[in-house]
Parts: C-alpha cells; sequence; structure tokens
C-alpha cells in the first residue's frame, strides 16, 4: 500500500532546555540527491565505556576508511539499526519527507530504545522520543557520525549490487548523481527500475 503524500513525517525543532541521561543514538542519511535507489537512514547508539577514535562525517573519509569503519562501529557499538525509504515512497511523498520516513525506520529499528534522538541537519523526523536537529553534526557528534558511515558504506555498496544488475549505466561509479556518464547514459537507455521517476534529469527521460 503507498503511503498519502500529506503523512506528516517533518517535526519542528525543539530547543533541548534541559538534558536527560540515558543512551542516545545519531541518526543520519544517505543518498537525498542522486537520481536513482532508495535513500539509506541510520540510527546508531554507541558505547561511551569504549568510545570509537576517529569517527567524523563520511564524506570526509576515503572510501577504505569508511569500510574500516564501517565494521569496527557494527561490532563495537551497543546497536545500530540501517533503514530505506524507496523509489516508490520518494515518487510519492518526495524526497524530504521520504528522508524523514527512513529516519523513522531506522531509529524503529534500534534493538535498545534511545532516550534522546541526535539527528544531523536542520529538520527532524517525528519521533516519540526527544529528538534535536543539529547542523553539521556529523563532523561534531560521534554517534552521528558513526551513522552517516553506515548509511554511506550500505548504499554504496547497494550501488555496486546494482551496477551488476544495471551495467549499463555505471551505478558503482557514480552511486546514482547526475553525473555526466549518468546523464548520457539516461539518454541512451532511459530510465531503468530504480530511477527516481519524480526527479526532473530522470522524467525527460521517461518514454510514453
Amino acid at each position: 500500500m503507498r503511503l498519502k503524500k500529506s503523512l506528516p513525517l517533518v517535526s519542528e525543532q525543539k530547543s533541548l532546555d534541559w538534558d536527560i541521561p540515558g543512551l542516545v543514538a545519531g541518526v543520519d542519511e544517505a543518498g537525498r540527491g542522486p537520481l536513482a535507489g532508495p535513500v539509506f537512514a541510520a540510527a546508531v547508539i554507541l558505547d561511551d565505556v569504549s568510545p570509537i577514535a576517529g569517527l567524523t562525517d563520511s564524506k570526509k573519509l576515503s572510501a577504505k576508511k569508511r569500510d574500516y569503519f564501517h565494521d569496527i562501529i557494527k561490532s563495537e557499538a551497543l546497536c545500530f539499526c540501517v533503514a530505506t525509504a524507496s523509489v516508490e515512497e520518494i515518487d510519492d511523498l518526495n524526497i524530504l519527507q521520504a528522508t524523514m520516513l527512513a529516519m523513522q525506520r531506522a531509529v524503529q529499528g534500534l534493538r535498545l530504545k534511545p532516550m534522546k534522538v541526535l539527528v544531523d541537519g536542520n529538520r527532524l523526523p517525528v519521533l516519540n522520543i526527544r529528538a534535536e536537529a543539529i547542523v553539521k553534526g556529523d563532523a561534531k557528534i560521534a554517534s552521528i557520525s558513526a551513522a552517516s558511515i553506515l548509511a554511506k558504506v550500505e548504499r554504496d555498496r547497494w550501488c555496486a549490487e546494482m551496477d551488476t544488475i544495471y551495467p549499463q549505466y555505471g551505478f558503482s561509479s557514480h552511486k546514482g548523481y547526475g553525473t555526466e556518464v549518468h546523464l548520457n547514459a539516461l539518454k541512451v537507455h532511459g530510465p531503468c527500475a530504480i530511477h527516481r521517476r519524480s526527479f526532473a534529469p530522470v522524467a525527460k527521460y521517461v518514454f510514453k
């Protein structure tokens, strides 16, 4: 069943004027800008007793470093969850709402329930947990950094898998972004099943 476009998935920022003890989850996404594929989101609760040194925004790390931290986070975090919103949901809801949906799913999928959620950016998904949006949080908060790494690596690996199914588009190299190679492939082959038809560069090549 498709979700309705009116579904409220974004909440207003609420100031955390007091802090509460307990587990804190960091949340981030990967894949808002590409022309193809789901948007990925991750939620991570790190172990404060055993911090992971060197965590930062996934965009500042090489692919090799991201893979290294991906494995460390999965083995040492108290819990984590990676979730997605599908291409169909992106086209039905819009990319912002679909991103919020993926974030909701990631938080809801955590084995442990956090007392507080910290989300990268300036928007919050609707949650039944106290939450705060932090601009550039992926470079400031370790748990958000960890979430950004998990979401990025999982999406990149998904793109590599899609490259074996749709080799004519080059997904393993551009990860679905609107590069010249990708746009030329769209012009020649038209969109495939994983393209976001609501995105203008794809819509212009949808064969009627």
